[in-house]
C-alpha cells in the first residue's frame, strides 16, 4: 500500500503536460484510449442529454426606441404584452433596452419581433 501512496504523491508532482504525456505513453503501452471506458460506460439517455437542443423559448428584448417612433413602440409593445397598461408601456419604452416577453414560443418571440420593429424599435431575441 506504501507503494500506491508514493506513486499517487509522484503523479501530484506532475505538470499538466507531463500528465498528458504520461496518458499518451500509457494508451500506447497498454492499447487503449482514455475516452473509450467513459463513452462505453453512458447511459443511453446521456448521449441525448449532450446533444445540443434546440431553443424553443425566447426572451424580446426591446434593445433601442428613437425619439420620433417612441408612441408608436408604446403602441406596439400594448399590443404585444396583454394587459400593460400606458404608464407601464411608456416606462419599459423609455427604459430600453428591456425585456417585453420572457420564455415566450418562438412563433410569438418573432411575431412581436416583426411588431415592435414595425413600429420602429430595435429588437433582440435571446
Amino acid at each position: 500500500m506504501s507503494d500506491i501512496n508514493n506513486l499517487v504523491e509522484e503523479l501530484s508532482k506532475l505538470t499538466v503536460l507531463e500528465a498528458a504525456d504520461l496518458v499518451k505513453k500509457l494508451e500506447e503501452k497498454w492499447g487503449v484510449t482514455a475516452a473509450a471506458p467513459v463513452a462505453a460506460a453512458a447511459p443511453a439517455g446521456a448521449a441525448a442529454a449532450a446533444a445540443p437542443v434546440a431553443k424553443d423559448t425566447f426572451d424580446v428584448i426591446l434593445a433601442s426606441v428613437p425619439a420620433d417612433k417612441k408612441i408608436g413602440v408604446i403602441k406596439a409593445v400594448r399590443e404585444v404584452k396583454a394587459g400593460l397598461g400606458l404608464a407601464e408601456a411608456k416606462a419599459l419604452v423609455e427604459g430600453a433596452p428591456k425585456p417585453v416577453l420572457e420564455g415566450a414560443p418562438k412563433a410569438d418571440a418573432e411575431a412581436a419581433k416583426k411588431k415592435l420593429e414595425e413600429a420602429g424599435g430595435k429588437v433582440e431575441l435571446k
